[in-house]
This record gives C-alpha cells, sequence and structure tokens, in this order.
C-alpha cells in the first residue's frame, strides 16, 4: 500500500517538475501558478518518499549483512531503520491527505472586542497587531479594511493565506492586570476573530438587486464627522440580512468595493459552515465550520503562557507569540487537522 503510495507520489511530482520547466507552461501564466501550486503541494510529501526509499535501502543492507552472522550494531541499525520507516509512513500518508480546497485563498479577518468592555477593545488591538505581525513573518501582505476602537478588519494577501489563519478563527481570552486597573487585579477578556476566505466573484453569484446600499457621512470616535461628503457605505445583503458598514476610505467608491469583498467572504463561509455541517453534523473540528463562539486560546500574562485549548499544547514565550511567532502553533494544528482528514478518509473508505 506505502509502495504504491511513493510511486503515485514519485510519479506526480516528476511530471509538476517536468511541467514547471515546460515554455508552454511557464507562458501561460494561469497554468503555470496552478502548476506552481500543484509543485509546492507534492514538494514535502516528494522529500519524505525520497526518505523512505534510502531508509529502506539502509534496512535491506542492515538485513543482508545480519543474514551473514550475529552483529549487536548491526541489529541495532535494522532496529533504527525500521522505527524511522514507521515513522516516515505516517508522515507521508499526513502528507497527502486532502486539503481544504479554501487553503489557496487570500483571508479576510475580523477581529472584535468581546467580554470585557473598554479592555476587550484594547486586546482585539492587541491581536490586530499580532496577526498583522505573522502575516508579515509568513511573508503575506496584510492590508487594513477597517480600523477602530475594538474592531478590526483586514485582509491577507498570499498564496496559501488560508491554510495558515483559518485556525485563527474563534475567541482569544486573555488574563492579565488592564492599565486602568489600580488595585493590580487581573481581569479576564475576550475578543473574537472571524476568518474568511476571500470569495472571487466566481465563487458567489449576487445579486444586484438583493442589494440594500446606504451612502451616509462617515465619522470618527465620539461621533465626530471625519469627512463632509457622504462616502460612508452600508451594504444590505436582503435575502441572508448579512449588513457590512465601511467608511475608512475618503471615496466611496473604495468603500463600497471594500464592503462588497466582505460582504461575499460572510456570504460565502455561511455557505461553507451550512454543507459542512450536512456533510458532518457531529464533526468537532473548528476549523471551517463557522462556529466562532469556542474559546480556542487563552494568554495568561501572569505566567508567561499561551494555550491552545483545541489540541492542548501550552507554550511560555507569550512576548514573542504576541510579536507574531505563531507557527508552533499552525504547525501542530495543521497536523492535528490532517490527522481528522486522514482518519475521516479512513472512515469513509
Amino acid at each position: 500500500m506505502i509502495e504504491q503510495l511513493v510511486e503515485q507520489i514519485e510519479a506526480r511530482f516528476a511530471e509538476a517538475e517536468r511541467e514547471m520547466s515546460d515554455p508552454s507552461v511557464i507562458g501561460d501564466r494561469e497554468r503555470y501558478a496552478v502548476v506552481g501550486r500543484t509543485y509546492r503541494m507534492l514538494e514535502p510529501a516528494a522529500q519524505l518518499a525520497t526518505e523512505w526509499r534510502l531508509a529502506r535501502s539502509d534496512l535491506e543492507g542492515a538485513q543482508e549483512l545480519l543474514a551473514e552472522g550475529e552483529d549487536p550494531e548491526m541489529r541495532e541499525e535494522a532496529a533504527k531503520a525500521r522505527a524511522r520507516i514507521e515513522e516516515l509512513e505516517e508522515e507521508i500518508r499526513l502528507a497527502m491527505v486532502e486539503r481544504d480546497p479554501n487553503d489557496d485563498k487570500n483571508v479576510i479577518l475580523e477581529i472584535n472586542g468581546g467580554a470585557g468592555g473598554e479592555e476587550a477593545g484594547l486586546w482585539a488591538g492587541d491581536l490586530f497587531r499580532m496577526l498583522s505581525k505573522y502575516a508579515e513573518r509568513r511573508g503575506f501582505t496584510a492590508e487594513p479594511m477597517e480600523v477602530s476602537d475594538g474592531k478590526y478588519t483586514f485582509a491577507v494577501k498570499g498564496d496559501g493565506a488560508y491554510s495558515v489563519f483559518k485556525y485563527e478563527g474563534g475567541t482569544h481570552r486573555v488574563q492579565r492586570v488592564p492599565a486602568t486597573e489600580s488595585q493590580g487585579r487581573i481581569h479576564t477578556s475576550t475578543a473574537t476573530v472571524s476568518v474568511l476566505p476571500e470569495a472571487e466573484e466566481v465563487d458567489v453569484q449576487i445579486d444586484q438587486n438583493d442589494l440594500q446600499i446606504d451612502v451616509y457621512r462617515s465619522s470618527g470616535p465620539g461621533g465626530q464627522s471625519v469627512n463632509t461628503t457622504d462616502s460612508a457605505v452600508r451594504i444590505t445583503h436582503k435575502p441572508s440580512g448579512v449588513v457590512v458598514s465601511m467608511q475608512d476610505e475618503k471615496s466611496q467608491l473604495q468603500n463600497r468595493e471594500k464592503a462588497m469583498r466582505v460582504l461575499r467572504a460572510r456570504i460565502y463561509e455561511a455557505a461553507l459552515a451550512e454543507q459542512q455541517a450536512a456533510l458532518s453534523a457531529d464533526r468537532k473540528s473548528q476549523v471551517g465550520s463557522g462556529d466562532r463562539a469556542e474559546k480556542i486560546r487563552t494568554y495568561n500574562y501572569g505566567e508567561r503562557r499561551v494555550t491552545d485549548h483545541r489540541i492542548k499544547l501550552t507554550q511560555h514565550n507569550l512576548e514573542q507569540v504576541l510579536e507574531g511567532e505563531l507557527e508552533g502553533f499552525t504547525n501542530a494544528l495543521q497536523n492535528d487537522e490532517k490527522r481528522r482528514r486522514l482518519e475521516e478518509q479512513a472512515t469513509a473508505a
């Protein structure tokens, strides 16, 4: 079984390599992008397949020498090779688990202060900075769309952005002494993060007749006017009741374009959530489910620790995490999702 899978990986990767250097593919930008994604998806599995071949060769060599006579050192080498082969077979299966079809998309993130009053709004701002810095660390582009007290909407652009940021969706809880707390008491506050795969027009067909578009004068904190024209835009999608407002840009056209991007993403995500619920009503994974109520992570300032409750992983590097060093959590969550998908595929088979 694993031999067939390795052969399949090698054949597909070799074909992707050939196409990457084919002038006709290079000249077709759209096709080259598709082939490039396939190549990047298969590359880790191909490296594991090569390592598996070498481990098999090492084991066979050790077994041949053992057949000629007992050698404790060679027997230990053979045991190590067997253990490594088992590890590699598991890693290869995980590497070839069917991917989320949205993984390559850009994302729109919406952060809102939750329980905790003013402190929750400050915490939402901290999350915005953390996730923006993480985007930069991963080589993505962060594009602020709406930034106000306690509410932050921004897009993250780059190949595979959704595959990284989808794990940030949910309720983030902080335990710390607020700057406004004179007694030094620890407060618990929350902020919610919604991660929406950015939908293209081909993904979501919106009838313009279903939209109610209102324009009004934008205002800043405290209600003061920040613009003398009706540049702010509020779009209501009447069939679903989804409402999106944008006012950060001075141009009504720009605010409308940003509002439509968020509207498409919300409608697309709602459709995905409904589809996934129908396919797997009891699926426990938060990833892609649209369930934002679950507390996913706690940031404890006193103990300088961060705990992800979905995979029960705790790291004692709060400062680094807040500076955008989230790779440890992302990698562990990606592996957890792959194992879940592998189990689901095995059950379905």
